[in-house]
């Protein structure tokens, strides 16, 4: 079986250390390829060594992650990013969101919660540490409330097409779009597309808000031969 391959960047050296200390001795399928301690000499790691995930810390000295998240996004977007901080301040993990970072994890996770979440991120699923999420939904649901033209609670179902409530129902599950394409066996800007519909039908602009709908509107009872 393939090993996963994991760059590490962070700035705190012990921190590293003991992570790929850990990484390497409780998960037998995960090898750690690079490590850097600034944005800067992480995305040369990353282009040298081409890791499947990278796990990147939020705020350094100089090029910070979420800085270097959009430029790895632009370079090479195949590989995935997870954030991973002492700070659960919900407008880190939403720029860094729209980079493609694929989680936002709290540095005191446990270990074997953090190999699940590199398995899990390896197969297109985002990651969201519990408090992160709480915080986040909990926003957008005022946001949404006071700036949406359409009420969550006006919408359902019957507002979006077959193809859309697919989508919109893997979105809701954390999937990303490359994992959703290959879901619906479509191809990954279909699944753009369907999405940008999906936002203008609801009057958002993010995905944890329309996540958040979808799950108030139980979209899943009308896509279950999807599971």
């Amino acid at each position: 079986m393939n090993k996963i391959r994991v760059v590490l960047v962070d700035d705190q050296v012990l921190f590293v250390e003991s992570l790929q200390t850990v990484l390497e001795l409780k998960a037998t399928d995960i090898e750690i390829v690079g490590v850097a301690h600034d944005g800067d000499s992480g995305l040369k790691v990353i282009r040298n060594t081409h890791p499947d995930i990278v796990l990147m810390d939020v705020r350094m000295p100089g090029m910070d992650g979420v800085e270097a998240t959009r430029r790895l996004h632009q370079e090479l977007p195949d590989i995935k990013v997870v954030m991973l901080t002492t700070f659960d301040d919900d407008i880190y993990v939403r720029e860094a969101m729209q980079y493609n970072a694929l989680g936002y994890i709290l540095k005191n996770i446990p270990s074997t919660d953090l190999i699940d979440s590199i398995h899990a991120v390896r197969n297109g699923t985002v990651q969201l540490s519990a408090g992160v999420m709480d915080k986040i939904v909990g926003r957008n649901q005022v946001r949404t409330q006071a700036s949406s033209n359409v009420p969550p609670a006006n919408i359902s179902a019957a507002v979006f097409s077959r193809r859309e409530r697919e989508v919109l129902y893997l979105l809701s599950k954390g999937l990303d779009n490359t994992a959703i394409a290959e879901k619906l066996f479509i191809a990954e800007q279909t699944v753009k597309n369907q999405i940008s519909k999906i936002y203008a039908k609801i009057g958002v602009h993010d995905r944890f808000q329309a996540a958040e709908i979808a799950r108030q509107i139980d979209i899943g009872q009308y896509c279950t031969y999807v599971d």
